[in-house]
């Protein structure tokens, strides 16, 4: 009997122990490879000779058999080895059954916690050889002989049961296979703790060997779709914005780099469900990058020629120049081993070994390592990209066009394109007729040895309601028109306002101007090119007066006429030269503010940090910060300044048109006067709005205080904004000489 009961400990029942499993499968009730969810191992009830205490501790001991049964074939099958016990299938069924459980079921983390199951197993099929020896050497065998040797295993066969039970059910696998592994070593049975991590310990190895084949080779190494890191494929590519792809996917393709960009932004992703609990997400995230820029490194642009080491910009950290300058001095291509050394990579594969050999899983010692692997993938970039790249020389370009430092560029430019501004564009040809006087400044201003405007190109965005637009009829022969309050408030100028900048990028440089960063680029050159354009206008405006002034002193002087006319007209015109000394005052007082105290300032705390750092995620940081900076100390992301300033800008323009068309038609004294009320309304509240400590005190805008020292100098702005609905109360009632027209020059 008790040899029966070594074999049924090992899952083989017979007579004395039964498997009513094998009852409903003779009759079709059970699948043949299905965990069962309760112990079918009994005691035959027809055996009459054991007395009830032992067929209690029979019955007891023998549920160690089902579950080393069940153990067993969950092992086989997460193992592939089902095949070898299936001895009645045919072949052919065998094979397809086999490639139908591989396609469905397969799982590299279930067959790495299979082989663990495997090893328990092992000490149990050793434990009862030894008991069955034992057996064979008494001259008296007894039952308690069995049960004393198979006692511990009592604890953690159960819990292992119920593991694979929940893994079968649930269809457990990948990152939340460990994560139920980690749930379960928490508990207070030694004996089970200490098996549940060796089970843990082989789905680690799993693990490390991905993140090894990731971090170490920039290679994706996931079969089945269970490591974290994942790559998007097309179908989850649909839900992001169709637009937003297209931009990705043609900046890859001008870049050369066999797909890197598209990679690096829309081609790997952490999957949440397939991340382990005992993994941060910001680990994970350092596990992503730190792969994706191994993929930079090791797959480098064939079009990629690395710059004058040697006539760089000092900019960088010295030590990267030092050890630059040892390499070649002229534009040469570079491969992979150069950009990431073996030795680093090495030490990055050391680390993962140290890791994967440990015998428990240590969340402090992993976090450090995948730091340290960061620091130095990011490290190397950050050479790729400031140092091969001339990622500063990059930069001054955009600063010096996008943020127009080249004040003579931009002046050249807006002088030979007014003419053809002050018509409304051609839906067909705007974009080459304003590439002409682009071309033009460019000789006049720019010399042969800029080696960055030839990345720059013009691009005129034309709205079909913009192309259509036409001049006010202040500007033409008909007559002036009155402002309707739509047409004062609408955002764009004119046209024209859709000018941007597009520049052309070389591989790696996607990977820091992404299109958002250009996109902030352009809508900050957008409105400095508005203020340009509005001071520009504003002081032709002033010249074309004053020559018409000198050309009517020269006719009357020449009739001898009397200087009464001559006066009488200057009176006329009078308010209109207070109006546009108001308009100047502000606008260029806005244009210094951002163009020094905004522009410069933070261009050289972004020099400063770039030659601190040698990080490139920290330099992409400090970028965005640079940018942030600039968009929100320009009150660009304030709605109400941004629709005031865009206001004055509209009033300033019509002003100009209606100042310049004087000449051969009557001031329009009604239109004059709307234009001074609602200029000095919208003067005086954005200086209320931005003398509020809420937005003055803020660190937002340390320079914002001194733009409103400048403004209110004289305290002007303060008094009228006090007084303002006073004042414009008075001018009301007198319709037959306007208020303005007695305002002191």
């Amino acid at each position: 009997m008790l040899h029966e009961l070594l074999l049924a400990l090992l899952g083989y029942t017979g007579d004395l122990i039964i498997d009513e499993r094998e009852r409903r499968e003779s009759v079709g009730l059970s699948p043949d490879d299905s965990i069962s969810d309760q112990c079918t191992f009994k005691l035959a009830p027809d055996i009459s000779f054991i007395q009830p205490e032992e067929r209690d501790i029979i019955e007891k001991i023998i549920t160690l058999g089902f579950y080393y049964r069940e153990l067993d074939r969950f092992a086989t099958k997460s193992r592939n080895l089902s095949w070898i016990r299936s001895g009645n299938v045919s072949p052919l069924s065998r094979t397809s059954k086999i490639s139908k459980d591989a396609r469905d079921n397969q799982s590299v983390y279930r067959r790495a916690i299979a082989n663990g199951i495997a090893e328990v197993l092992s000490i149990y099929r050793s434990a009862v050889l030894h008991i069955e020896q034992k057996l064979l050497s008494d001259s008296l065998p007894i039952l308690a002989t069995v049960t004393q040797g198979l006692n511990k295993f009592l604890f953690f066969f159960p819990p292992l049961y119920e593991l694979i039970l929940e893994i079968e059910r649930d269809g457990i696998c990948g990152g939340k296979l460990l994560t139920l592994l980690h749930k379960r070593c928490h508990c207070g049975v030694p004996e089970v703790q200490t098996c549940i991590q060796r089970l843990l310990w082989h789905g680690h190895q799993v693990m490390y060997n991905q993140l090894t084949h990731w971090m170490v080779y920039g290679i994706l190494h996931d079969q089945y779709g269970e490591f974290f890191i994942s790559r998007q494929h097309e179908k989850d590519l649909e839900n992001e914005s169709s637009s937003h792809s297209n931009k990705i996917q043609k900046m890859g393709k001008k870049s050369g780099g066999d797909g890197s960009i598209s990679d690096w932004y829309m081609g790997f992703s952490i999957s949440l469900d397939m991340l382990p609990e005992h993994v941060p997400v910001s680990v994970a995230e350092s596990i992503l990058f730190s792969g994706k820029a191994i993929r930079v490194l090791r797959n480098p642009s064939s079009s990629f020629k690395c710059v004058d080491v040697m006539s760089h910009e000092a900019t960088g950290p010295q030590t990267f120049k030092e050890s630059l300058k040892k390499e070649h001095s002229l534009n040469t291509t570079v491969t992979g081993d150069e950009l990431l050394p073996q030795s680093d990579a090495d030490k990055i594969e050391t680390m993962l070994k140290n890791l994967q050999e440990s015998s428990e899983f240590h969340k402090r010692s992993f976090e450090e390592a995948i730091g340290s692997i960061r620091g130095i993938a990011a490290s190397h970039l950050w050479q790729l990209v400031v140092v091969r790249a001339d990622l500063n020389g990059h930069l001054k370009a955009i600063k010096d066009y996008f943020l127009l430092a080249k004040g003579d560029f931009v002046q050249s430019f807006l002088e030979g394109s007014r003419e053809l501004m002050r018509l409304p564009p051609r839906q067909s040809t705007a974009e080459a007729d304003l590439t002409v006087p682009f071309l033009q400044a460019r000789a006049k201003t720019i010399s042969e040895d800029d080696k960055y405007f030839s990345r720059v190109s013009l691009r005129v965005n034309i709205r079909s309601s913009q192309a259509d637009v036409q001049k006010p009829k202040a500007f033409g022969e008909v007559g002036p028109t009155p402002l309707s309050d739509t047409s004062l408030d609408t955002t764009a100028l004119d046209g024209w306002d859709g000018i941007s900048l597009e520049y052309s990028l070389d591989w790696p440089l996607q990977l820091f101007f992404t299109h958002e960063v250009l996109t902030k680029y352009n809508r900050m050159f957008q409105y400095l090119l508005r203020l340009k354009r509005i001071e520009m206008e504003l002081e032709k405006s002033w010249v074309s007066v004053m020559q018409q002034d000198h050309a009517d002193f020269a006719k009357s002087r020449n009739k001898r006429l009397k200087g009464k006319t001559s006066q009488q007209k200057r009176q006329r015109v009078r308010p209109m030269w207070w109006v546009r000394e108001q308009m100047v005052f502000l606008i260029r007082n806005l244009q210094f503010y951002i163009q020094v105290d905004v522009v410069e300032s933070q261009w050289d705390i972004l020099v400063a940090h770039i030659k601190e750092s040698n990080d490139f995620t920290h330099l992409v940081n400090f970028h965005q910060e640079y940018l942030s900076a600039l968009i929100s100390q320009s009150f660009l992301d304030i709605g109400s300044v941004s629709r005031i300033l865009d206001g004055i800008m509209k009033l300033c323009l019509h002003f100009c048109w209606m100042f310049e068309n004087q000449e051969t038609h009557d001031v329009n004294i009604t239109q004059l006067q709307r234009i001074t009320e609602e200029f000095k309304m919208k003067s005086n509240s954005l200086y209320t709005i931005l003398r509020s400590s809420r937005l003055a005190g803020s660190q937002r805008a340390p320079f914002l205080r001194r733009f409103l020292l400048r403004l209110n100098f004289n305290s002007y702005y303060e008094a009228t904004a006090q007084g303002s609905v006073t004042v414009t109360n008075v001018m009301r009632p007198q319709p037959a000489i306007p208020s303005f027209l007695r305002l002191e020059l």
